[in-house]
């Protein structure tokens, strides 16, 4: 595999096959798909143990070897816990550091916004996203 699987459809598709097939995870419907050579979709969820699920998007292209656009949520049971979201909020400066990636969290999550340092737009967002929720799962 290259150093980056953003390349190509086969690259990330295999990278996002070996990283679900971690021992936290029970099942995925995440599928990566592709109507161009330049451009592909990764989006489904993934469900992990203790009933903690993440429900992702992601636009890829692969001729720039980026993520064009994400959205990613975290759920326990019918609970949404956080989500991560790429959409620029200009007017809040405690953004900028991560602008535009930020994470909303509790209370008043659609409000409650932090900057999200680990999300990019130019490696695979996966791995951040897993282990913070396997992190989640030890303090249950």
């Amino acid at each position: 595999m290259s150093e980056t699987p953003l390349k190509s459809l086969s690259e990330y598709s295999r990278f996002v096959s070996q990283i679900l097939s971690r021992p936290d995870v029970e099942h995925s419907t995440v599928v990566v798909w592709s109507n161009s050579t330049y451009t592909g979709t990764a989006e489904g969820e993934v469900w992990f143990k203790g009933d903690v699920r993440l429900r992702m998007r992601e636009e890829l292209d692969f001729d720039a070897e980026l993520i064009a656009s994400y959205g990613y949520e975290v759920y326990r049971g019918g609970e949404k816990l956080y989500w991560y979201d790429d959409l620029p909020d200009p007017q809040d400066p405690s953004l900028a550091s991560t602008f535009p990636h930020h994470k909303h969290i509790p209370p008043e999550i659609k409000r409650n916004r932090v900057p999200a340092p680990d999300i990019s737009f130019t490696r695979p967002n996966l791995p951040t996203l897993i282990q913070e929720i396997e992190a989640l799962i030890a303090q249950a």
